[in-house]
C-alpha cells in the first residue's frame, strides 16, 4: 500500500500499522490457522488496520480504497472458524469494533437498533436493562459481534425458539464499495415492496457491502423456564423424536441431541442424550415442554435422565479452553456443521461419521443435532486426528488430514442432498464446495451482483469462491 493511501486513511480515522497489531488482525479462529499460529505464523498480513468510528468514516475509507484498488476485509471479533475475516490479499482490515452500542429501542414494536461492532454479551446486557432479549446465544457470545453474526448468518444455541440471525434482522444500513450508503427494510413487517434487500446482505460475508447498523427483532425477557433430558437407544430414534416435536409446532429454545460418543464425553451417560430447555411466557413454556415429554415418551428405548445435565451443559457450553492445548500437542481437529431434511439426516450422520473414522489418523468422530426446524435440522460433527510423531500442526501433513476430513463430510452431505453450512458460513475454507451446491445459474447471479456492487473487487476478496483481481486465495 502506498504512503499516500496510508496518509489519506489516517486523515479519516485511527490506523494501526505496527507488526504486532497487523499480525493479530491477520487471523481468526479458523482451526487450520490456529495450527499455523502454534508455529509462529499467521495466514497473511494486512498493511493496516483501520478503525472507523461512524458510517461516514466507513464510507470515506472505502472510497479511498476503491479508488486505489486496495482490498478491504471487514472484521469484528474475528471469532469465525472458516477464515471469512482473514485478509487473504493484505490491504486494509476494517475493524468495526469501535462502532458499538445499542442505539434505539422501540418497546411497542419490539425492535432495537445496534451498531455492528457491538459484542454479543454487551448487547444482551443492554437489552436486559430494557427488560428485553435478542435470544441469540452463539458459543462465541463474548467474542463475536452483531456485524459478524449478520455477515455469516449466525445461529445461537436458543435458535429453535428465537430463530437464526436472519430471522431477527428487520433492516440494515450498509455502505457499498464506492463509499455510498443505503438502508434496507425497517418500515414494516413482511413488506412486499420488491425483493428483500436485507437478505441480500445477510450472509454475504462482507463481499457485497459493509453493514454499519442493524434493526433487530427482540423479545420480552423470559419469566419462566423448564428443563428436561431423555436418553434414546439410537441417534436415529432421538432424531425422530425431535422431528415429531417440531412437527407438532413446539419450539423449545434448546433441543440438542448428542450421539453416544458425545453423551459419554459431555454428560457421562451411556445413551444418546437429548437435552431440552425452554423459556418465555409460562403458559407457552409449559405447553411446549408437556408436548416434548409426550413425544419423547412415545419413542422406543427411551429413558428420562436427570435434569441436572442441562445445568452441566449450560455451565460448559462455551468452554473452548482445551483447544490450544490439543493443537499444541499435535492434534488436528475441527467441527463441521451442516443442515439437511429430516428424511436424510440419519443417513448423513451414519455415513459422515464412518467416512471420518475411515481415515487412519482420525482418533475421534462424533456428532450432535443442535438446531431444529419443521423441515430438518443441523448436524454438528466433531473430529480429531493425531499427527505422526515429530510433525507439527502447522505443517503439510496436518493440512492434508484437515482437507481429507472436510472433503469426506462435504461429499456425504452433497450426495445425500444436504447443505454445506448452517451457521459458520463459507469464508475461505468452504469456498471450493460452494459452486457445486449453488449450481451454474445461481453462481452466475452471485457473480453478477458482485460485479455490480463492487466492480473493482475490493470487498473481502477470496471469499464465497468469487473471482478476485488478486487471484484465488492460497488455501486450503
Amino acid at each position: 500500500m502506498s504512503a499516500t493511501v496510508l496518509t489519506r486513511l489516517a486523515g479519516v480515522c485511527s490506523i494501526v500499522v505496527d507488526p504486532e497489531g497487523v499480525a493479530e488482525a491477520g487471523r481468526d479462529w479458523w482451526p487450520l490457522a490456529l495450527g499455523w499460529a502454534v508455529g509462529g505464523s499467521v495466514p497473511c498480513l494486512p498493511a493496516a488496520v483501520v478503525r472507523p468510528g461512524s458510517a461516514v468514516d466507513v464510507g470515506a475509507v472505502l472510497k479511498i480504497c476503491n479508488e486505489a484498488a486496495v482490498p478491504v476485509t471487514a472484521a469484528g471479533g474475528r471469532s469465525g472458524v472458516c477464515g471469512a475475516s482473514v485478509p487473504a490479499f493484505g490491504g486494509v482490515v476494517l475493524d468495526l469494533t469501535a462502532m458499538h452500542g445499542l442505539l434505539d429501542v422501540d418497546h411497542e414494536s419490539l425492535l432495537a437498533s445496534a451498531l455492528p461492532g457491538t459484542f454479543g454479551d454487551m448487547l444482551e446486557d443492554a437489552l436486559r436493562e430494557e427488560g428485553l432479549t435478542l435470544g441469540h446465544w452463539p458459543q462465541s457470545m463474548a467474542l463475536s459481534t452483531v456485524g459478524g453474526w449478520l455477515a455469516c448468518r449466525s445461529a445461537g444455541q436458543y435458535s429453535t425458539r428465537y430463530g437464526k440471525i436472519e430471522d431477527m434482522a428487520a433492516g440494515l444500513e450498509v455502505v457499498l464499495a464506492d463509499g455510498t450508503g443505503l438502508t434496507t427494510g425497517g418500515r414494516g413487517p413482511r413488506s412486499a415492496a420488491g425483493p428483500d434487500l436485507t437478505r441480500l446482505f445477510v450472509g454475504s460475508e462482507g463481499v457485497l457491502g459493509v453493514i454499519t447498523s442493524a434493526l433487530l427483532r427482540v423479545h420480552p425477557a423470559a419469566v419462566h423456564e423448564r428443563r428436561g433430558v431423555w436418553g434414546f437407544g439410537s441417534f436415529a430414534d432421538g432424531l425422530d423424536a425431535c422431528r415429531r416435536v417440531m412437527r407438532r409446532g413446539a419450539t423449545p429454545a434448546v433441543l440438542r441431541l448428542y450421539d453416544a460418543a458425545e453423551s459419554v464425553r459431555s454428560f457421562d451417560v451411556e445413551t444418546n442424550a437429548l437435552i431440552v430447555l425452554d423459556e418465555g411466557d409460562r403458559a407457552m413454556v409449559d405447553a411446549t415442554m408437556d408436548l416434548v415429554e409426550v413425544e419423547c415418551s412415545a419413542t422406543n428405548a427411551v429413558e428420562p435422565l436427570p435434569t441436572e445435565l442441562v445445568a452441566r451443559w449450560l455451565e460448559h457450553r462455551n468452554d473452548v479452553s482445551a483447544l490450544p492445548a490439543l493443537v499444541s500437542h499435535g492434534i488436528v481437529l475441527d467441527t463441521i456443521e451442516i443442515a439437511a431434511r429430516w428424511s436424510v439426516l440419519p443417513a448423513i450422520y451414519t455415513d459422515a461419521v464412518a467416512a471420518l473414522r475411515a481415515d487412519d489418523r482420525v482418533v475421534a468422530a462424533s456428532a450432535h443435532q443442535s438446531h431444529a426446524y419443521t423441515d430438518g435440522a443441523c448436524l454438528y460433527f466433531t473430529w480429531a486426528a493425531r499427527l505422526p510423531d515429530g510433525l507439527t500442526v502447522g505443517g503439510p501433513e496436518a493440512e492434508s488430514i484437515y482437507r481429507r476430513a472436510w472433503d469426506a463430510v462435504m461429499e456425504v452431505t452433497a450426495r445425500r442432498g444436504g447443505t454445506l453450512s448452517h451457521h459458520h458460513g463459507i469464508g475461505i475454507n468452504r469456498g471450493r464446495y460452494l459452486a457445486a451446491e449453488l449450481g451454474p445459474g445461481a453462481v452466475a447471479v452471485l457473480r453478477t451482483l458482485k460485479g455490480a456492487l463492487d466492480p473493482a473487487g475490493i470487498l473481502n476478496p477470496g471469499k464465497l469462491d468469487l473471482p478476485s483481481p488478486w487471484g484465488p486465495p492460497p488455501w486450503p
